[in-house]
Order: structure tokens, then C-alpha cells, then sequence
């Protein structure tokens, strides 16, 4: 495992810097394997991001495959979903092909498992994603992998089902899926964040953000999170 940082000066040169990195990640995928997988997260951070990236019109979007990272169990076009948000700023932007979590399901857990073979039926078995972009919460998760949640224990399945978490159950990728993305990027800002992003950037597993690992991670944070982060690598 690999795992780089870098700095940026405010949350909109982070922005800037994580639509960059995402479409590289897609143009090299769909250059060595002829499309791009990807998992997007959701939040306020990578909104601004996402319409940096809808502004690159020139990547192969029509070989592009967009999938969630994790989504909120609630109505289509609820503004708390995050496929609403992504939609909004890049979906509608662009001609990928978006698969969201079927959060509308009456049972979850049959719903998370046609997740999990969407993703084989495209990312093969067991799939493999190009690219899975997080966030970080300053109580250290990521995706929807929240301290003390059993999905933290699962080590068989790539989707699963959280119990509540701040009003909401929520469908999330576990550590499997994510520890087989050729690439993870973190992407953190605000001061909240600095505890947590120096737990991730020494590999601090009392965290769920810090028992990610994968072949190559980067981490892009802004001045303000890596404060505390960056003096201790």
C-alpha cells in the first residue's frame, strides 16, 4: 500500500485539485481497459468538485460508469440523498452512466446485494473499481462506515446496510470493496477535520477512515484540516 498527501490552500483549490485527480483516473482507465469505474461519496466538500469535473467535457464520459460510495435511505429527490446533490452538479452535466443505490428498496438487504452484482456485472468478480473517492467526517468515517456500526466487521459482502446514523440508515461500500479500488482519494476540508486526518495519514486504525487500505491512496486536504495533520508525518 501507497499512501501520498497533499496540501492545498482553501476547500476551492482542493476542489479543483480532486476533479483533476478523478479525471485522470478516468482517462487511464479507459485507456488501459476501455472504460472507467467509479464510486463517488457524497457531502458538502465534493460539491463544488463535482462542478469542476462536469466543466471537463472532454473525458470519455459515454465509457464512464459512475457508482455511490454510499447514500442515505430515503425518497427520490430527497435533498438529505446524495445522488440528489451529485445529480444536480454533475449527472445531469454530463453522458455517464450513473448506478444509484437502491435506497428505496422495502427490503435493504436484498437491495444491497443487486448493488453488489451491479458492480460484478460491470467491475467483475470480485469487482474491481478504478477509483473510490472519500470524505472524512471528524468523527473519523468514511463512506458510511461509522465508528461502532457492524458493517465495520464485515469481511464477505461489498455493500451493506448501517443502523441509524445521525437520522438516517444508510447503504454503504464496506472495506472489502473499497481495499480493492486501484486508487482511493481522500478528499478533506475544514478544521474539524484535523484529529481525523492525521489518524488516516499514519494509518490509525482506531478510525473507521484509517482502516482503509489499497494499492495506491492519496489524500488532497485543504490548509485548514492538515494543520495538526501535516506536522506529524
Amino acid at each position: 500500500m501507497s499512501l501520498t498527501h497533499e496540501i492545498c490552500a482553501d476547500a476551492a483549490a482542493v476542489a479543483a485539485r480532486g476533479a483533476e485527480l478523478i479525471a485522470e483516473a478516468i482517462r487511464e482507465a479507459v485507456a488501459a481497459r476501455g472504460r472507467a469505474l467509479v464510486a463517488l461519496s457524497g457531502g458538502s466538500t465534493p460539491l463544488p468538485m463535482w462542478r469542476a469535473l462536469a466543466e471537463k467535457q472532454d473525458l470519455p464520459w459515454l465509457r464512464t460508469h459512475l457508482f455511490q460510495v454510499d447514500e442515505r435511505v430515503a425518497p427520490g429527490g430527497d435533498p438529505a440523498r446524495n445522488w440528489t446533490a451529485l445529480s444536480e452538479t454533475l449527472l445531469d452535466r454530463v453522458l455517464a452512466a450513473g448506478h444509484p443505490m437502491p435506497v428505496e428498496a422495502q427490503d435493504l438487504f436484498e437491495a444491497s446485494v443487486h448493488y453488489a452484482a451491479t458492480l460484478a456485472s460491470l467491475a467483475g468478480t470480485p469487482p474491481v473499481l478504478d477509483l473510490a473517492h472519500l470524505g472524512l467526517g471528524a468523527d473519523g468515517h468514511t463512506a458510511s462506515l461509522v465508528p461502532g456500526d457492524a458493517v465495520l466487521r464485515i469481511a464477505d459482502r461489498d455493500v451493506a446496510v448501517t443502523q441509524p446514523y445521525q437520522g438516517h440508515r444508510r447503504m454503504t461500500l464496506t472495506f472489502p470493496m473499497l481495499g480493492r479500488a486501484r486508487r482511493i482519494l481522500f478528499v478533506v476540508a475544514g478544521a474539524d477535520k484535523q484529529d481525523a486526518l492525521a489518524k488516516v495519514l499514519a494509518g490509525d486504525a482506531s478510525i473507521p477512515a484509517g482502516r482503509v487500505r489499497a494499492a495506491a491512496m492519496h489524500v488532497v486536504a485543504d490548509r485548514a484540516a492538515a494543520e495538526a495533520g501535516s506536522g506529524r508525518n
